[in-house]
């Protein structure tokens, strides 16, 4: 097909410019061949050129009519793009009136949750508040997707229609247009505004942030979370680590009263032996009369809209610096800040620049700390924030919703909360579990009102989101002993959960950064033509794999869960249930040890013995949880050294996992293996569910029966053994890793 065709208005000229089969971009540029610069939402390294022998999708097909863009599915309209409205600086499109609408923005974290996924009238794309994630992009489950190149955009979505124009009078001259499924959308999206990098594979553990803490009460806590085995990779600090109010640089450095060991890497050793990291929090303002805050004056670095205020904490003069300047950018990973990362700092937690109204203050101070950390290490980046812009990505962003407060309703609505900031893009989203507001002023001091029930159900939810972290008020302590043993025998269950899907979840740092899907997913991204999915915030799908409905209301004996077309299986109890029904879901409410959790038929899960932290044993043995199904399914498994970019220049561990129910019994494959990266993963112990083997060969050749599971466990080698467990017949064969395989179960 061609790739690019032009077209003359009266105003300039807009040029269409097929990027591949599924993306066109759409560009204004008037007379005077002033093209605008593209804003921050599209990836500055973005590859415009189609992939070279890319082939035309036979059931996509794009032409020209009546002066707009017109995108056809199997003949049929998906979508039509009006070409003169970018001459006028805005999008103007139409699309048949029953197609259901995502994307734009999520939600803040004080305003009401219940308007649901869908998006209809007036919408705003923004950073906005706490807690919002915002993007100049609307698609829907119907096969298509619209990105605007603007910095915030206002929406009116009208029964078949899309306008959008630029925030504050700005002109938009230039829109992408994505074909396609839901994930290939997203794909797009991925390619056009960019990739993420991977977090550190320890940012897939638990993370216990608190707020009132020194150096004495963090290594017992430590202490206390490795003596009961209770796993977590990363406590975060918030103001209680800087020397903030003091001079010389004392919101980048080591408070030296409460953290002895911070500046002298004392505490760092003492950690690092414990397997845990620390992280800290990052504010955008500065105290005027230090030393730092005379540099920014005299540079020119503070923002405008920012004017010398009281500090709510120090009670100093602060003011926010302007992190649009790339020379406040530069400056900001300065050498105290670099001292304080080469002295425990492993990464970072950006708050309160949501307050200027502006669409990249925290886009762009994450900017700052990523492009200074990866010039000076390469040591991974992390970060979370309290907004979200689409193009954050691309700088090792995370998104959380805000200062939510205590309770059952708080935690119900932070599904809304997740899912809709996924439908924007915000892929690594998180929360502070357990609420951040106390419950009222006069609420218990330790728990800030948090009940027993209310904290297990939270980690239960926390455990299957991207990001997992918990946090509290000043002094509020979000342990899980501090909510008594029923609670704690529950939340660290759902923690050892966690840990024990490891090699599944970090499998899915790799997915997201190469496909635009992250760890977690409303479940319309796999079932787009299921009405009942639209507005379903109930469960979602963790992983391809994984369906996952956590309690989020009090002392719930029962609950209705919709599971989608398919079969699926009850992880607690091993019950096959088949999809496209609502389901009678029975509940533990006295000892809440229950998490419904349902997996897919065809799933390929590989898991872990549960530890105290990532990698504190090298992972020689992968379990394969296995579901064979009629159609051939596959997992790509995936490994790195979790630490640094290395993964980025080929030193990754990928190797595609296979499956498939055949007449005579099951096939399962492994792939030869990409990548230079060597795992210490010598074995994958399959467990394939279902089918109770009379004989088992590996490349045509017979293996050895083991005679029990125990037995295969104990030996060194390949073989098989057959038995049964809660969903039934079971065989488990120990397959080499890292070799290309045919296992063949008869």
């Amino acid at each position: 097909m061609k790739t690019s065709a032009a077209f003359q208005l009266a105003q300039g000229t807009v040029t269409v410019h097929y990027l591949s089969p599924d993306i066109a971009r759409l560009s204004f540029v008037p007379k005077d061949g002033a093209k605008a610069a593209s804003t921050v939402v599209v990836d500055p390294a973005l590859d415009d050129h189609a992939p070279s022998g890319s082939d035309a999708n036979p059931a996509l097909r794009w032409m020209l009519r009546d002066g707009s863009l017109v995108a056809l599915r199997d003949g049929h309209e998906l979508l039509s793009v009006e070409l003169a409205a970018l001459g006028r600086g805005e999008v103007q499109a139409g699309h048949a009136a029953a197609d259901p609408l995502y994307g734009i923005h999520g939600y803040g974290a004080f305003e009401r949750a219940d308007a649901g996924l869908q998006r209809a009238g007036k919408q705003m794309a923004k950073a906005g508040e706490q807690g919002f994630a915002g993007a100049p992009f609307v698609w829907s489950t119907a096969g298509y997707g619209l990105l605007a190149d603007a910095e915030g955009a206002s929406f009116e979505l009208d029964g078949g229609s899309v306008r959008a124009r630029g925030r504050n009078g700005q002109a938009i001259h230039t829109v992408y247009v994505f074909l396609g499924p839901p994930k290939a959308v997203f794909a797009a999206l991925a390619r056009v505004s960019g990739r993420s990098p991977l977090f550190p594979k320890w940012a897939m553990g638990f993370t216990n942030s608190q707020w009132g803490i020194d150096q004495r009460e963090l290594l017992q806590l430590v202490d206390t979370y490795r003596t009961k085995h209770i796993p977590i990779d990363n406590f975060t600090l918030d103001f209680d680590w800087k020397a903030w109010g003091a001079d010389q640089y004392g919101e980048f450095r080591w408070n030296p009263d409460k953290f002895p060991g911070g500046a002298n890497g004392s505490l760092k050793t003492a950690l690092e032996a414990k397997g845990m990291h620390l992280t800290g929090i990052m504010k955008p303002r500065l105290h005027v009369d230090t030393i730092e805050g005379r540099y920014a004056t005299e540079h020119g670095l503070w923002s405008a809209q920012s004017k010398p205020a009281p500090d709510y904490f120090s009670h100093k003069a602060v003011r926010d610096l302007d992190f649009d300047l790339p020379a406040a950018r530069a400056w900001f990973f300065n050498d105290t800040l670099k001292h304080s990362f080469d002295t425990g700092m492993a990464g970072w937690w950006n708050d309160e620049a949501d307050t200027l109204d502006s669409d990249t203050q925290f886009l762009n101070m994450q900017r700052a700390l990523y492009e200074g950390q990866r010039a000076y290490s390469d040591h991974r980046v992390w970060s979370i924030n309290r907004n979200f812009y689409l193009g954050a990505q691309r700088y090792a962003y995370g998104l959380w919703s805000g200062d939510i407060a205590t309770g059952f309703a708080s935690m119900k609505a932070q599904r809304q909360r997740m899912l809709s900031a996924i439908n924007a893009g915000a892929m690594q989203w998180g929360m502070d579990g357990g609420g951040f507001q106390k419950s009222s002023k006069q609420a218990d001091p330790v728990t800030g009102g948090l009940t027993p029930e209310n904290y297990a159900r939270w980690i239960q939810f926390g455990a299957f989101t991207p990001i997992f972290r918990v946090h509290g008020e000043l002094g509020i302590k979000r342990q899980p002993w501090v909510y008594g043993p029923v609670a704690e025998k529950a939340a660290a269950a759902a923690i050892r959960l966690r840990y024990a899907l490891l090699p599944y979840i970090y499998s899915y740092e790799y997915q997201r950064r190469t496909t635009g899907v992250g760890l977690v997913r409303p479940l319309l991204f796999d079932w787009p033509g299921d009405t009942n999915v639209r507005e379903d915030v109930d469960a979602w799908m963790f992983g391809d794999y994984l369906l996952v409905s956590p309690v989020v209301d009090q002392g719930q004996p029962t609950k209705d869960i919709y599971l989608p077309a398919g079969h699926w299986f009850d992880y607690a109890s091993g019950k096959a249930y088949a999809g496209g029904q609502k389901i009678h879901y029975a509940l533990d409410a006295k000892t809440w040890t229950d998490i419904p959790l349902f997996v897919r038929d065809g799933a390929i899960v590989p898991m872990q013995a549960p530890m105290d932290y990532v990698g504190q044993q090298p992972l020689r043995e992968a379990e394969l949880e296995v579901f064979p199904s009629g159609q051939r399914t596959s997992f790509p498994y995936y490994d790195d050294d979790g630490a640094t970019y290395a993964y980025e220049h080929g030193d990754y561990f990928l190797q595609t996992l296979a499956v498939q129910r055949a007449e005579q019994g099951v096939n399962f494959e492994t792939a030869a293996p990409q990548g230079s990266f060597k795992p210490a993963l010598a074995w994958y112990l399959v467990k394939m569910h279902g089918i109770a083997a009379a004989a088992v060969s590996e490349d045509g050749k017979p293996l050895s029966d083991a005679g029990s599971e125990e037995a295969l466990r104990k030996s060194d080698g390949a073989g098989w053994a057959r038995g049964s467990d809660r969903f039934g017949p079971v065989t488990w064969v120990r397959v080499p890793a890292g070799q290309a395989k045919h296992i063949a179960l008869r």
